[in-house]
């Protein structure tokens, strides 16, 4: 039974745990009812939660309901299985929780809608908190330009954040986390963006249009967002589709090459140092504020005149639309695809352009996005239009186009949008849906200790989105940390949402460290307890 079924006064659904979490709570709230006030260290404690947690829902559920919305996006909510009013009252109960689940959240309300979101280089290690670039895009409706947002955002380093501060947030406000640093002015609207890994201020972006655009963000000049301002100019530009390509975009962890994928049904590989032969004037390497040229490599490139790049190669197997790329993490030369076609594909560049491995009707549907684990090479993720995620073994694939995935995660009520490893732990992923939820899923789970009300593998799951999450992202430099954007912008007054959240660790460390810890706590409330 989940936590919220067995401590708190109203259901949650939909609100699977690790099982420690029970004992958790159970400790929180009886050092709450025994008065205790202070944070402790590693065992912090809060007043009165389930109170709090009532009046909270109370409080939010009737503003959230007296606020609810209707026509086309109340539609759209019950062809997925819930009115807005349900998903109010779903919202309302999970922000009770929030001081329960979550070690750090911060929720920021975008004033335009995002399709993607990624974090960038992190600049400042501080003693409570570090600070790092995030990118994400402002996607207008054309009285102001389409934007490319570089933020810098403040990120709490865990056990800081005190549990009674991190749930009164105004769900209709900026954060004051997230403070935008520069705008550059995208040519179109931006659909995706992706970071090189080996330096994150070099990103790739992709627009309607054939062509993939490489920026490099420090460089370029800020550009203020009306529309009589200098559009921005890409550093490169990437040329090699035949039609537009849209989404599918990736670039690889040990070289600096790029992946796209797209209508025309061709994945197309580059090498963005291929640039340097087309650079005119490579004496220049400086580059100041406002200028108009931006440097990428030590070269500087003319706004008027973006050097543009050939491929290395196209890749043909796809028989419709490539939604998502992804390279291997331990080879240059390797990576995979998936499209409306329903299939994913192996590419191995070093054996020439046709499929390595093709995986047909690897899911009921379109296949949407992809990932490759960073931890073990073998291990393949795939999300779909049939609500599903799907993980293969590379091993088990042949060459025949049949293939059996090693487990089929079946926890969401929609379309599956994005699948993501986790940098921190080999076996964890997250997945995220038109259904407004994030799961975060650990595969060594399945088979194990089985919570009756959640899907096998699903030990967590975010529910601050009132709307579909179109884009997530890890973080890298700060563990188990997740910035997660989604396209609720009629529920919240603005154009949509950015969470940045970090779960309690009490949730995804081992079940016997947890109780231990919690034991140690519960002896030191006792020894702090006045004494009658």
């Amino acid at each position: 039974m989940g936590l919220a079924h067995t401590l708190l006064p109203f259901p949650l659904p939909d609100c699977p745990l690790h099982p420690g979490s029970s004992a958790l709570l159970g400790t929180r709230v009886r050092a709450q009812e025994g008065g205790t006030t202070e944070r402790e260290g590693r065992g912090q404690v809060h007043r009165k939660l389930l109170s709090r947690t009532q009046s909270v829902a109370e409080r939010e559920g009737a503003r959230s309901r007296a606020g609810a919305r209707v026509g086309a996006g109340e539609r759209e909510m019950k062809d997925k299985g819930g009115s807005r009013a349900a998903v109010d009252e779903r919202y309302a109960q999970w922000k009770s929780l929030i001081p329960v689940l979550y070690d750090w959240f911060a929720n920021h309300n975008l004033v335009w809608p995002s399709l993607s979101c990624r974090w960038g280089p992190q600049f400042e290690n501080g003693t409570y908190k570090n600070r790092q670039r995030l990118y994400l895009s402002e996607q207008t409706d054309g009285t102001a330009p389409n934007t490319l947002v570089i933020a810098n955002c403040e990120v709490v380093k865990p056990r800081v954040a005190a549990a009674e501060h991190i749930s009164q947030f105004n769900e209709e406000a900026r954060s004051p986390f997230v403070k935008k640093y520069k705008t550059l002015i995208h040519p179109g609207e931006v659909n995706r963006i992706r970071e090189l890994p080996q330096s994150s201020k070099i990103i790739a972006t992709h627009t309607d249009s054939p062509d993939v655009l490489i920026w490099d963000v420090e460089a370029q000049p800020d550009r203020h967002a009306v529309l009589e301002a200098t559009e921005s100019h890409p550093d490169l530009i990437l040329t090699g589709h035949k039609e537009n390509a849209e989404y599918a975009l990736a670039m690889c962890p040990a070289e600096p090459y790029v992946l796209s994928g797209g209508k025309d049904k061709s994945v197309v590989w580059w090498n963005i140092q291929d640039h340097t032969s087309t650079l005119g004037d490579s004496s220049k390497t400086e580059s100041s504020p406002g200028a108009s040229g931006s440097k990428l490599s030590g070269k500087t490139v003319n706004d008027n005149d973006s050097p543009k790049v050939e491929p290395r190669g196209i890749f043909h197997g796809h028989s419709s639309t490539v939604e998502d790329v992804q390279f291997c993490p331990s080879s240059a030369q390797e990576f995979c695809s998936v499209g409306d076609d329903s299939c994913l594909i192996l590419w191995d560049a070093r054996t020439g352009t046709s499929p390595a491995v093709k995986v047909e009707k690897a899911h009921g549907g379109d296949v949407h996005c992809v990932d490759w684990n960073l931890h073990d090479v073998n291990y393949i993720l795939t999300g779909s239009a049939d609500n599903s995620v799907c993980m293969w073994d590379r091993r088990n694939l042949g060459s025949g186009g049949a293939g059996t995935p090693i487990h089929k995660f079946e926890g969401h009520k929609a379309a599956v949008l994005c699948v993501q490893w986790s940098p921190d732990k080999a076996s964890v992923f997250g997945s995220s849906a038109e259904d407004g939820f994030l799961n975060v899923w650990d595969h060594e789970k399945i088979g194990k200790k089985k919570n009756p009300n959640s899907p096998a593998g699903l030990f967590f799951q975010h529910a601050g989105h009132r709307d579909k999450i179109v884009d997530f992202h890890w973080n890298s430099s700060d563990p188990w940390t997740i910035v997660s954007v989604s396209d609720d912008g009629e529920s919240t007054g603005g154009g949509g949402t950015l969470q940045i959240w970090r779960m309690t660790d009490l949730i995804y460390r081992p079940e016997d460290e947890v109780l231990a810890e919690l034991e140690n706590f519960k002896a030191h409330l006792a020894s702090c307890a006045p004494r009658s």
